[in-house]
Order: C-alpha cells, then sequence, then structure tokens
C-alpha cells in the first residue's frame, strides 16, 4: 500500500518551487491547467513520488489554515539528517508560523511543527533507531 496525498494551494507555480528547494525535490509527473497553474505535479525523492502539487481556486482555505493555532492533519517528512532538516525548517518557516520549535522528541533526535505560508501543516523530523 502507498499513501498519495496532495496540497492544495494557491499559487501552485510558486508553491512547487518552494517545496522543492525546501525539501531537495525534483518535479515529476505534472499536468497544467490553462493559466499555467498546476492541476497536477508530482514531486519526488530519490526517484520515489512523495506528494503531489494542485492548484486550488479556495483563498479561505489557506486563510483559515494560518489563523487556527493546530490544524487537524499534519504532513510529516523523515528528512536525511539534522543539515537537510533545519534547511527545510527555515524555508517552511519564512511567512508561516512555528508551531513547535526545532527540538528533540523520544522517537527523534531533532523534529518541528510548522504551518508554511501556504496553510500546510508539517511536521518534519529525522528518524532514529528505536530499539525493539
Amino acid at each position: 500500500m502507498e499513501f498519495g496525498a496532495t496540497l492544495y494551494v494557491k499559487n501552485s507555480v510558486e508553491a512547487l518551487d518552494f517545496y522543492l528547494d525546501a525539501f531537495g525535490m525534483s518535479l515529476g509527473y505534472n499536468a497544467k491547467n490553462e493559466d499555467g497553474s498546476y492541476l497536477h505535479a508530482e514531486l519526488a525523492k530519490d526517484g520515489k513520488s512523495i506528494f503531489a502539487v494542485s492548484e486550488s481556486n479556495e483563498p479561505e482555505i489557506v486563510k483559515a489554515m494560518l489563523a487556527t493555532e493546530r490544524p487537524t492533519m499534519s504532513y510529516g517528512i523523515s528528512l536525511g539528517d539534522e543539515d537537510e532538516l533545519g534547511h527545510a525548517y527555515k524555508r517552511l518557516a519564512e511567512g508561516g508560523h512555528i508551531l513547535r520549535e526545532l527540538g528533540s522528541l523520544p522517537w527523534s533526535p531533532c523534529s518541528a511543527d510548522v504551518v508554511d505560508k501556504y496553510g500546510i501543516y508539517w511536521y518534519i523530523y529525522v528518524s532514529q533507531h528505536r530499539p525493539d
């Protein structure tokens, strides 16, 4: 089984470039709307599709996500190391808001919760080995 996630955002072309940089990804399969925005754009890491971005025409959804203290769902992204996580954290925080600063948890030496400027709630972390 694979889990598929699509982020519906306003300014999908800009958002795509933002996420490509934040997570060190590449653009996979994509299709554009007549206006040049993305109908569907898959972002890939190491040749595997991770999530997709699509244009949203619902600005009130982004406004509500940015205003809430704790959105009801986050997208979890496991990053390779603390440098990669630090870069993603810095980019995601630009124009968004931090729900939980960088820090450790019992299952991760470094993680954070951030709502980015597109209204997407991210839980970013570095995995650690958990003994049996």
